[in-house]
């Protein structure tokens, strides 16, 4: 077999595994990736405002807004109002919210950073470095991409520009 082959055959089980995942996490707790990060960064700092979420998930505002308003018709995350303040608004997991988060799987992602973290530095810059080089190599780069470990969290446009690219 020849190491391009070798190559795509690694990437496809890497989607796969994410895809997997997603799928058991979405089975199991009914959240997605980003839900369940977004009710994780609630459940670190109660009360958080939402463009605090979104900065420390690293995900726009809009998006996290979106993701807030779902999570909140499930009744698994509460907004309320600042009696002080009326324009500011706290987070909070209900008790809906925290029974989901206890037995929801671990996010993919934070599986990863930890056998990631405990790579020696020269073997992380190398998986980088190699992983950057497979992007710029697939004409990837300029593709949207948060940091999640989810296939579903691809944009519609992205998936189009990395199929038009392609033509």
């Amino acid at each position: 077999m020849e190491k391009h082959q070798e190559l795509l055959i690694a990437l496809r089980k890497v989607i796969r595994a994410v895809d997997l995942h997603s799928k058991h996490l979405s089975k199991t707790s009914g959240l997605t990736s980003p839900q369940l990060l977004i009710m994780l960064e609630i459940d670190k700092v109660s009360g958080v405002n939402s463009s605090q979420v979104a900065k420390n998930v690293n995900l726009s505002a809009a998006t996290v807004t979106n993701i807030i308003d779902r999570l909140e018709n499930k009744q698994l995350i509460s907004r309320v109002r600042d009696t002080q303040d009326k324009r500011k608004v706290g987070l909070y997991l209900t008790e809906n919210g925290k029974a989901i988060l206890l037995n929801a799987p671990q996010a993919l992602q934070e599986h990863f950073i930890e056998k990631f973290s405990n790579l020696a530095q020269w073997e992380q810059s190398q998986l980088l470095f190699s992983i950057e080089r497979l992007a710029d190599m697939m004409d990837a780069n300029e593709l949207d991409a948060a940091p999640l470990l989810e296939l579903n969290a691809m944009s519609a446009s992205s998936i189009n520009k990395a199929d038009a690219s392609k033509s």
